[in-house]
This record gives structure tokens, C-alpha cells and sequence, in this order.
């Protein structure tokens, strides 16, 4: 779901400065947490967003959204510490926003390396579905992307998939042999709030339609898998590209992605990247969420 804002809450945010926040840890504060609650709650219209951000995420026919706030960012700066509150404030709404990387800050750059594996989120190559974290016992209920620049030579598109709608057009055969502790991949060090290292684990964790999907398509390649279980996963891969689906994010685009319904992944980036000065490629910014629950619903 795409969530425009009107331009009456637009205006009320451009003129709104919200306080630097604080983390308790690796997550937001909880002080931080209310106060930007309270300063956003007097916007007009803010409440209704928030609330179909929430619902779009957690609704039985949803679990991703894409926030449009591209005049914010145009307002005030796409890379601006205002236009990032603002967009942390949102986040706050659905859940709370924690980083699991102790060398990082809340907010982690993404940017484009032309020398880095084509394969992985900062790569120029095709970044097959995934789930973030996959190998924590407690992984992020919800990932997220803002995008500051998107690729100036207009490739890179999002893509998503329904993981549990692609388990299900799945075989009986190949769904019990997802639900056995057969899978592993990479590495769990320096890393904390999202549990211990999960190794080995089964694809799909917890109860059918609810639980994660512990699937990325990169263990297909980089991890010793048993014949079965390999093919039972390849199966699953091709399911969720049968249902993909595919947008560009615009400068300012806000994703959020349900990580307990949704798989996500970026097509290759357009050719030519070395080309382009490092700080004028496509860059995200990503922050992760927990629900206060733990099942994925708003905090």
C-alpha cells in the first residue's frame, strides 16, 4: 500500500521541529517515544495516517507500506535530522525502533559499493528475497528503508513477496520439510537485542500464517543444505518471485516491511555505477522495529 499524506498535515510537519531523540540501549527511548507521540499528535490528520500505516501493516490482507513523504524530504532535506525525526516519529507509531548493530547509530546507511558482493543490499547485483536477521532467535518483526536518493540511472526497484501466501501454493511434501530444523546461514557476532544465533533452523517458525519465514534465498548458494531440503527451499524461492511485486522508491519513499508476512529484495541496479561519484549513487537509510508484543502488532 502506498500512504499519501495530505498537504495540510505536510505543512503542520514542516513547521513541527521535533526534539533530538534518545536511546535506552539500542532502542528509542521511551521518553523519546511519547514526546514525539504528543508533538505529532497535534498535527492535523496525523492520527488518521497513523492508523492506516498501522492497519496496511498488520491487516489480514497486508504487511507492507510505502509512507510517500517526498515534498518533506524535498522541504527539508532528504538527509536532514528533522526530516529523519519525522520519519523516526512515524516509525514510532508502528513499533518500537531499535538498531541490533552496536557500531552503528539508530539509523544505518545503505549506499552503493561497486566493489562489494553484487549480492548483498549495499551490492549493484540482484539482492534476492530475504528476511532481515534471519538467523537471530529474535529477529526484527519489521524492516524498514528510507530512501535519501534512489539510482540516478533509474534501476534498483524494491521487490516484495507474501511468504505465506507462497508457502501455501507449495506441496504438502516440500511444507513439512520447511518446518524441519534443516537450514542455516551466515554469520551472528556483534550483534545485540535480536537473540542468540539460530543454527541450524527451520524456514518456517512458528504457527502457519503468523510466524516468520526464516528464508533468504542466499542459502541456496552459500550454505551446505541437505538435498531435500535444498529443494524444498528452491521451491519456495520460485513462489516468491512468482508473486513478487515490484516498485521504485522515490527520494523520501518510507517502506516498512512486516517481516512476520513479507519477504523483500532490490532488482539489480542499473549498469554503470562506477561512473557516478560514491555520494551521488543510491542511498537508503534502515532502521528496524520491534513490536512490544513480540507478534509483529503496534506498540
Amino acid at each position: 500500500m502506498f500512504i499519501d499524506i495530505t498537504s495540510e498535515l505536510e505543512s503542520a510537519l514542516i513547521d513541527l521541529t521535533l526534539p533530538t531523540w534518545k536511546l535506552d540501549g539500542p532502542a528509542l527511548a521511551a521518553s523519546t517515544m511519547e514526546e514525539y507521540r504528543t508533538e505529532l499528535a497535534s498535527c492535523p490528520q496525523f492520527a488518521e495516517t497513523a492508523t492506516t500505516l498501522r492497519r496496511a501493516l498488520t491487516a489480514k490482507d497486508g504487511g507492507y507500506a510505502v509512507l510517500r513523504l517526498g515534498r518533506l524530504a524535498k522541504a527539508l532535506g532528504a538527509d536532514d535530522d528533522s526530516f529523519l525525526r519525522l520519519a523516526t516519529g512515524f516509525a514510532a507509531e508502528v513499533a518500537v525502533p531499535f538498531s541490533p548493530f552496536p557500531r552503528w547509530p539508530l539509523w544505518k546507511d545503505i549506499g552503493v559499493k561497486v566493489d562489494k558482493d553484487p549480492g548483498k543490499s549495499s551490492g549493484i547485483g540482484y539482492n534476492a528475497f530475504h528476511m532481515d536477521l534471519v538467523n537471530g532467535t529474535l529477529p526484527p518483526d519489521y524492516t524498514t528503508l528510507l530512501c535519501v536518493r534512489p539510482d540516478p540511472l533509474g534501476g534498483g526497484p524494491s521487490i516484495l513477496s507474501d511468504a505465506h501466501a507462497a508457502v501455501a501454493r507449495l506441496s504438502e511434501d516440500h511444507r513439512a520439510l520447511l518446518a524441519e530444523s534443516g537450514y542455516h546461514y551466515g554469520t551472528f557476532y556483534d550483534l545485540h537485542s535480536v537473540g542468540e544465533e539460530y543454527k541450524p533452523f527451520p524456514i518456517l517458525d512458528g504457527d502457519r500464517g503468523e510466524g516468520f519465514v526464516r528464508f533468504t534465498a542466499k542459502m541456496l548458494e552459500r550454505s551446505e543444505l541437505g538435498q531435500e531440503h535444498a529443494d524444498a527451499a528452491r521451491a519456495l524461492a520460485e513462489e516468491l518471485v512468482r508473486g513478487q511485486v515490484s516498485f521504485m522508491l522515490q527520494a523520501g519513499d518510507y517502506l516498512i516491511v512486516n517481516q512476520r508476512r513479507f519477504l523483500h529484495g532490490r532488482e539489480a541496479l542499473q549498469s554503470g555505477q562506477a561512473d557516478i561519484p560514491a555520494e551521488d549513487r543510491r542511498l537508503l537509510l534502515q532502521l528496524f522495529l520491534r513490536a512490544a508484543s513480540g507478534t509483529g502488532s503496534a506498540a
